[in-house]
């Protein structure tokens, strides 16, 4: 007896795996099992790879029909995909999208069909591959302009350490004057002069700058 297995797999906190079922009902599918994978990357760990991944290879057969929202729910790495998919096809799975309704499977063996299905296969696989490494670029891009607006909330940084600081606060107390705490600490006389005027937000800065 032949099974429709719908594969599942989320890598964010936006995304569900009910979420992806309910999507293939509302499409009209009639699922008989769900195999889901949470919290793996389709980029960087291959489907044979994943916990329930190996365990879907196992389950399907001859007949059967493998459902994902898209193909890039088998992966987002343009190789891995492709071979998957060939893999499956010729263990004799069919492979079908609810997004776009697509299916891939062995049945034709016109060389024209083959051509056909497999340059949709590769194209498919590489946006999948595309959308994944563009959204990777706009997150580096969005830690990098956290970091800097980290650093001008931050302010400038200080150009003393914590046992720089400690040492001047020390002489300081002692009544040593200015230049000569300045040539002590190897600091400028300016600094010297914000450090005596407001120890604590001296102290407040280096915090910041040392979390």
């Amino acid at each position: 007896m032949t099974q429709t297995i719908l594969y599942a797999r989320v890598s964010t906190a936006e995304q569900t795996i009910s979420h992806q079922k309910t999507q293939a009902e509302a499409a009209g599918y009639k699922i008989d099992q769900v195999v889901s994978d949470d919290g793996v990357s389709g980029f960087t760990t291959k489907l044979a790879d994943r916990p329930e991944g190996r365990r879907l290879f196992d389950l399907l057969r001859s007949g059967d029909t493998l459902l994902v929202r898209w193909v890039d729910r088998l992966g987002r790495n343009y190789q891995d995909v492709t071979d998957t998919i060939r893999l499956l096809m010729r263990k004799g799975v069919i492979i079908r999208t609810v997004i776009n309704n697509m299916t891939f499977d062995g049945a034709t063996t016109d060389p024209m069909q083959e051509a056909v299905r497999d340059a949709l296969i590769a194209f498919m696989a590489a946006t999948a591959q595309a959308q994944a490494e563009a959204t990777k670029e706009a997150q580096r891009a969005g830690i990098s302009a956290a970091k800097r607006d980290e650093r001008k909330y931050l302010g400038r940084k200080p150009s003393y350490s914590q046992g720089t600081l400690s040492l001047v606060t020390d002489l300081l107390s002692q009544g040593s004057g200015t230049s000569e705490v300045a040539r002590s600490a190897g600091l400028s006389r300016q600094a010297v002069l914000r450090i005596k005027a407001d120890p604590a937000a001296a102290q407040e800065v280096l915090s910041r700058w040392s979390n």
